[in-house]
């Protein structure tokens, strides 16, 4: 039987074919070693937190009310409604609940609905290098064409590893077949927040190209320094973004897979054509829940935040002291850290030692790219602060047992 198609194609973006035999991803493989070591997991990005009572009860309330049905497909009117609200208080964005939001699996299925309603075979979709593993899978779905711009690196006066972009790099990489720019901001997998000129020359140059913004925003609630910047919010970008985040991160609920996508009606209705044959309709009690949450007050949302920084700031220090080269993250669950200083230039194999060795778990950062290329980020791994004081301090006190004969 030919297994050749644009499942197949998905898969080989992903990584997950082999000489055309299929693979667990990166993120499934480190579990399993972390389960076969009893190794400290902070490869995979999920939370040891319980999420803000409002919501937990919130949930459990509606269950027990009987939301236990399908909900609609487009979302329950008082989530739309509070996506709406959450749109206009935090970003000033104004979008008709209605018409213009539509909620969705998680920002993993939005994307994937709005990439295979809106890329044709043969378009391009640009994104940053290293980036979400799913959008390679996603674009090759679609028969679309991946275009990257690495992030650029150096070294800090004080030691620490530092990332942007390039902005004559990102304009350049656009071209008359660009349909979709995808921008990710705060960054998964570097904590990066793309600065306001960066964004500014996205959408110089998708209106110049009359190209789509798509945007991943699932961490816009975790930043460490500065407010979040909502790209669809900068002049002349609405019309023409589509704005996708989800609670899961924020609300330290991953499992209830809850996102939503805000755009102009048309390209909701494009985007309503596919997702409604991938799910059609999930998660009925969270969907209030949800609601509930994104209604609380902004002072809960910072408070989420400061206690996620002190947890960065906790993996941080402790692996600069052990002797990793460090980016400390502006926002999000994870920081990069390079091994080489500790004699290790490719940490896909260190990953894969690290679990017997160490007792702890990270991913290789040359996941998020293409071929599992990283070049200059070869002996770069991704570390998750997303868990317990504890656990992060008996994964430093790992480590550094481990590093100790290495320096």
């Amino acid at each position: 039987m030919n297994s050749s198609g644009p499942w197949t194609r998905a898969a080989a973006a992903a990584g997950l074919l082999v000489g055309g035999e299929a693979r667990p991803t990166v993120f499934a493989q480190m579990s399993a070693k972390a389960a076969a070591h009893d190794a400290l997991n902070l490869g995979q990005g999920y939370p040891d937190d319980a999420p803000p009572a409002v919501v937990a009860e919130a949930a459990v309330e509606a269950i027990r009310g009987g939301a236990n049905q399908y909900p609609p497909g487009a979302g329950v009117a008082a989530l739309r409604e509070a996506v709406a609200a959450h749109q206009a208080a935090w970003y000033g964005l104004d979008w008709d609940p209605a018409t213009e939001v539509l909620v969705t699996t998680g920002a993993t299925e939005a994307l994937a609905a709005t990439i295979l309603a809106l890329v044709e075979p043969g378009d391009e979709v640009l994104t940053l290098e290293p980036f979400y593993d799913q959008y390679a899978a996603a674009i090759a779905l679609a028969g679309g064409v991946h275009r990257t711009v690495p992030l650029t690196s150096h070294t800090s006066a004080d030691g620490d590893l530092v990332l942007g972009v390039d902005r004559e790099a990102l304009r350049a990489a656009f071209s008359a077949r660009t349909r979709l720019v995808l921008v990710n901001t705060p960054h998964n997998p570097t904590g990066l927040m793309l600065g306001a000129d960066v964004l500014e020359a996205v959408v110089d140059e998708a209106t110049r190209h009359d190209a789509l913004i798509v945007t991943d925003e699932v961490y816009e609630h975790l930043t460490f320094d500065a407010p979040h910047r909502a790209p669809a919010a900068l002049p002349g970008a609405q019309n023409r973004t589509i704005s996708i985040s989800s609670a899961g991160k924020t609300f330290a609920v991953t499992g209830w897979k809850i996102g939503w996508i805000t755009a102009r009606p048309e390209l909701i209705t494009a985007i309503t054509g596919a997702k409604q044959w991938l799910t059609y309709a999930s998660g009925a009690p969270f969907q209030p829940a949800i609601a509930a949450g994104l209604r609380m007050d902004p002072s809960v949302f910072h408070d989420l935040a400061a206690d996620l920084r002190a947890r960065r700031d906790l993996l941080t220090d402790g692996l600069r002291e052990i002797g990793f080269r460090v980016s400390v993250p502006e926002a999000g669950y994870f920081t990069v850290a390079d091994a080489a200083p500790l004699g290790e230039p490719d940490a896909r194999a260190l990953a894969e030692r690290l679990p017997g060795e160490a007792g702890v778990v990270a991913i290789p950062l040359s996941a998020f790219y293409r071929d599992g290329d990283a070049g200059d980020a070869a002996s770069h791994l991704r570390f998750a602060f997303c868990k317990s004081r504890p656990t992060i301090e008996q994964a430093l006190e790992r480590l550094e047992s481990w590093a100790a004969p290495r320096r």
